[in-house]
């Protein structure tokens, strides 16, 4: 009985084998599927990053829109106004146990930014960012995350001590009024901080 089931078997695969000579174009199909399915994931992911680089070149945003959002939303908005500017790698790093850092990037010279958000949802009525916040972002801001150039960023405003002590510590402010000609123009955050590090590489921007 085995023998016959052997024998069956033998004879089963042997037809398959034949058939499939005579029908190569089966096997080619799963490959042809795969290849089709390959090519249609590369389309849509070019398509997807041609159409954030549109968005980005036109990128802006209103003050008063930036007072509305979430402070995760608030520091995503940071975020792609970076990568507008062309600061290609920038992302949000916002939440429990950053360190500091709510944002980092990378812009077209090389240098290294670290930026810490704070949201005001009443704006400039808000309460006014301090030197305990900004003492905690220059304990962080080149031992730990490296940066070059560290940012206190609010859609608010900075108490009366706060500039000195930024500036002793060559760390950079922006306020409400900076952040609107930044958020809604076109120039570079670079461009409207004064003494910021010398580029690291020479390096034009895109």
């Amino acid at each position: 009985m085995i023998g016959l089931v052997g024998v069956w078997a033998s004879g089963f695969l042997m037809s398959v084998q034949s058939w499939l000579a005579d029908h190569l174009w089966v096997l080619a199909l799963p490959v042809a599927a795969l290849a089709g399915a390959i090519a249609v994931g590369m389309h849509l992911q070019k398509e997807r990053a041609r159409q954030e680089a549109t968005r980005a070149q036109g990128l802006r945003y209103l003050v008063e829109h930036l007072d509305g959002l979430h402070y995760t939303q608030f520091e995503y908005a940071v975020r792609d106004l970076l990568r507008r500017d062309g600061c290609q790698d920038a992302e949000q790093v916002g939440r429990g146990g950053d360190q500091g850092a709510d944002v980092k990037a990378t812009d077209p010279f090389g240098r290294r930014w670290v930026i810490q958000c704070k949201h005001r949802k009443d704006g400039w009525s808000g309460s006014a960012v301090g030197t305990p916040d900004l003492q905690r972002l220059n304990g962080t801001g080149r031992q730990i995350h490296n940066g070059d150039v560290i940012v206190m960023l609010t859609n608010g405003r900075f108490s009366k001590k706060a500039p000195g002590f930024a500036k002793s510590q060559r760390l950079h402010l922006v306020d409400r009024h900076l952040l609107a000609q930044w958020a809604s123009g076109s120039r570079p955050l670079w461009e409207l901080l004064r003494a910021v590090p010398p580029p690291r590489r020479p390096t034009s921007p895109p």
